[in-house]
């Protein structure tokens, strides 16, 4: 079973993207977005969550990964796919 994975996101957002197309090069299958340019209430939710700005913000099950170098970062250090496996 797999971890769910939140991304708070914007529609034009290439770092977004890319952690789209990282996740889904390790199994995800499945990413709850929550867009925050279509909703600003989930923005500021999103700041109040991870104290960041930015988009991506991603959430690997209860764990807040951070933003796509961080999500990159992870996954050079061979932390990503056990984090999704819920290990």
């Amino acid at each position: 079973m797999s971890a769910p994975v939140v991304m708070y996101s914007t529609g034009v957002c290439p770092y977004c993207t890319r952690a789209e197309q990282l996740l889904k090069a390790r199994g995800v299958t499945e990413i709850a977005k929550i867009r925050i340019d279509l909703d600003p209430s989930r923005r500021d939710e999103m700041i109040e969550r991870t104290g960041r700005r930015t988009v991506p913000q991603i959430y690997i099950g209860e764990k807040h990964v951070g933003g796509f170098d961080d999500l990159s970062a992870l996954d050079r250090a061979g932390g990503l796919t056990p984090l999704l496996s819920g290990a």
